[in-house]
C-alpha cells in the first residue's frame, strides 16, 4: 500500500490545496494531510488544531485521506508514517525552486522519501492562503477561493481579527 504525505501549513486550506488532496487520493492508496507547525512563521490566523479539524470537514467523502498535525522534521514525520512520499502542489516557477530545495533536503534526511510535484490547475494558480487572508480582511467575497463547507468560519475568523 503506497502512502503519501500532503504537507502545510494550510491557514486556511483553500480550493487549491483540496484539489491536490483530491486528485493525490485518486493516485496513491492513503493520503495523509499533515498541517505541520512551522515556528518560523507567524500571525497563523488558527491553531494547527483548528486547521486539521477544517480540512477534515472538507475531505469528509475522502475515504484514504486522513488528517494528522505534526511539529518536527517532515522526513521523520514520513519515515514515522511509512509514507513513499511528499506530494507537493505547483503554482509558479518560484513556488518549484522552494519546493525543490526542500526535496532535497528531506532526501538527503530520509534516502527512501521521494517528492511528486503535481501542478496546481490553470484556476488555482494565483490562489494562496494569504492571498484568501488578505481579500477576506479588506472585505472581499472568497467564495471562489476556499470550500464552501469552512467559508463561514475563516469569513467570521478574520473578520474579527481586522475589526481588532
Amino acid at each position: 500500500m503506497k502512502t503519501v504525505i500532503c504537507p502545510g501549513s494550510f491557514d486556511p486550506v483553500t480550493n487549491g490545496h483540496l484539489d491536490i488532496i483530491e486528485r493525490s487520493a485518486v493516485l496513491f492508496d492513503k493520503v495523509i494531510v499533515v498541517v505541520m507547525k512551522n515556528p518560523s512563521k507567524s500571525n497563523f490566523c488558527f491553531t494547527p488544531e483548528e486547521r486539521a479539524e477544517l480540512i477534515k470537514r472538507c475531505i469528509k467523502g475522502i475515504k484514504n485521506v486522513e488528517v494528522d498535525i505534526y511539529g518536527g522534521l517532515l522526513a521523520e514525520y514520513a519515515r514515522q508514517k511509512g509514507a513513499a512520499a511528499v506530494v507537493k502542489g505547483l503554482r509558479a516557477l518560484s513556488d518549484f525552486e522552494y519546493e525543490f530545495q526542500q526535496a532535497q533536503i528531506n532526501k538527503k534526511l530520509n534516502s527512501e522519501l521521494e517528492t511528486i510535484f503535481i501542478n496546481t490547475r490553470m484556476e488555482n494558480m494565483y490562489l494562496s492562503s494569504s492571498t484568501v487572508k488578505q481579500v477576506c480582511e479588506l472585505g472581499g467575497d472568497i467564495s471562489d477561493f476556499v470550500p464552501e463547507e469552512i467559508r463561514d468560519d475563516i469569513v467570521k475568523r478574520i473578520k474579527r481579527g481586522a475589526d481588532k
